[in-house]
């Protein structure tokens, strides 16, 4: 019994009994197919179709119970060469990544340059959008792996990993009053216009909260997706501005003096998000561990195993 017999069998169903066509989709000859058919049928000691002179005209009562089984097998070995075949191209392949602007600007950059060092033959896709955006980017399958603070964690499609917890700082120009020295209090930002993040951004939400709680209203006076917009804008003197620590950096900004805020708003959780139930290939969890050490391929694969609604800490 070989695959050659078998295809035959499937592929005169397929095919309407016509013996011609089956030969031309195998890419043999009629008599080819003939005698592999019979071939098999001797080894199995039935027969598998109804014959009219030489023509095939329908399938036998065993071999109607047979085709299922034959079908079965050659899914199974198709199946095994696809799975063969991911295998020897693990090192190999695509890999789309749908992050928003502060983590493509300011937390990819080492693990991208790391992965890149290990993966050569791996092209690096990245997709920004508002955490919502990446969320709909995992979902309908344009993105392997998405990358934001908020809105990854609200999906029960999706498995989010905490990757790392990050602050927010206010930005200010330098000789602004804020730089008195004195404790930095949320009464002494709200008398100062505001930059910030829009609504739905890079902990957006926990600074939205913190005022609530003190009873005070800011005045946001411009808001954008991105700190380098914000920093931009605090720069001109439209405002002070708040934004993750990690867009801050005291070389680079120097028209900028940073305060740190992180006893004012709650801390941040960045999350790696994949779709639960995704195929992972050996790279996808080469670059989880680039950005994020402790979320190792044991953990990840335990964590797409989970139930819906159970969560991972770090």
């Amino acid at each position: 019994m070989n695959f050659q017999q078998l295809r035959s069998v499937r592929e005169t169903v397929r095919r309407g009994f016509n013996l011609t066509e089956v030969a031309h989709a195998l890419h043999t000859s009629q008599p080819g197919v003939s005698r592999q058919i019979r071939e098999l049928e001797d080894e199995l000691g039935i027969e598998l179709f109804v014959r009219a002179g030489k023509r095939l005209t329908g399938l036998t009562p065993p071999g109607a119970q047979v085709l299922p089984i034959i079908e079965r097998i050659l899914l199974d070995a198709e199946n095994l060469r696809r799975a063969g075949e991911d295998y020897a191209q693990q090192s190999r392949g695509k890999l789309a990544i749908a992050t928003t602007h502060s983590q493509a600007r300011y937390a990819l950059p080492a693990a991208v340059s790391d992965f890149r060092k290990r993966y050569p033959q791996v092209t690096l896709n990245l997709h920004q959008g508002s955490p919502a955006q990446v969320a709909q980017m995992l979902l309908a399958g344009e993105a392997d792996i998405g990358i934001a603070t908020e809105a990854l964690s609200r999906y029960e499609e999706l498995v989010a990993l905490p990757c790392y917890r990050w602050t927010h700082c206010v930005l200010v120009p330098p000789g602004h009053e804020l730089l008195d020295g004195q404790p930095l209090t949320l009464e002494r930002l709200v008398k100062h216009p505001l930059v910030t993040y829009d609504v739905g951004y890079t902990g957006r939400t926990h600074i939205d909260e913190a005022f609530a709680r003190a009873g005070l209203h800011p005045e946001i006076v411009l808001t954008a997706m991105d700190a380098d917009v914000i920093k931009t804008y605090v720069e001109l003197g439209l405002g002070i501005g708040i934004v993750a620590s990690i867009a801050y950096d005291e070389e680079r900004d120097r028209q900028l003096r940073s305060l740190d805020a992180r006893h004012l708003f709650t801390v941040n959780m960045t999350r790696l998000a994949i779709r639960r139930g995704a195929y992972l290939k050996a790279y996808v969890y080469g670059f989880i561990e680039a950005f994020a050490p402790p979320l190792t391929r044991a953990v990840v694969e335990r964590a797409l195993k989970a139930e819906p609604g159970e969560h991972f800490e770090i």
